[in-house]
């Protein structure tokens, strides 16, 4: 089952920054119409026919767009865990833990010759996606979280 990506265009993101771009420069706008990341569409607007001064204007908008984003995450995941809630401040954590096991659990099952069990494909590069994911996302997290807490003490 194939997914198809939502084109930029169709991203609360793409929403707001075609709006942007079609104030800074219309070609800008039409220029983003097909992309589907925000990568995508830097790199459309640094081949566009319009001048510097609206290109980085533009390339500006979608870096500042990206950056709050983060800092929403971020901001949540810093409530979670200051939050009186046990579950709030620990789902992360134990995410984490339960992906390990299963992750590892079926490994070690599917190595194994004497059991009739095989992961699919399908199921292998999902469980490395959401593997991958949830580690990027506590690590980063975590790091995030701890060099914030260090310039707010400066």
């Amino acid at each position: 089952m194939s997914r198809d990506k939502k084109k930029f265009k169709d991203t609360t993101v793409g929403k707001l920054l075609l709006g942007a771009a079609g104030m800074i420069n219309p070609a800008l706008g039409q220029v983003l119409q097909g992309v589907t990341t925000p990568k995508e569409a830097i790199a459309e607007i640094t081949k566009a026919d319009v001048s510097n001064e609206d290109k980085i204007k533009l390339q500006q908008l979608i870096y500042e767009q990206q950056n709050k984003e983060i800092e929403a995450i971020t901001n949540r995941w810093q409530a979670d865990s200051m939050s009186d809630s046990w579950l709030s401040k620990n789902v992360r954590p134990l995410v984490l833990v339960w992906c390990i096991c299963i992750f590892s659990l079926a490994g070690i099952l599917d190595s194994v010759d004497s059991i009739p069990f095989n992961i699919g494909t399908t199921w292998n590069d999902t469980f490395e996606k959401v593997m991958m994911a949830v580690v990027l996302a506590y690590f980063g997290g975590r790091t995030t979280e701890k060099a914030s807490s260090m310039f707010k003490k400066k």
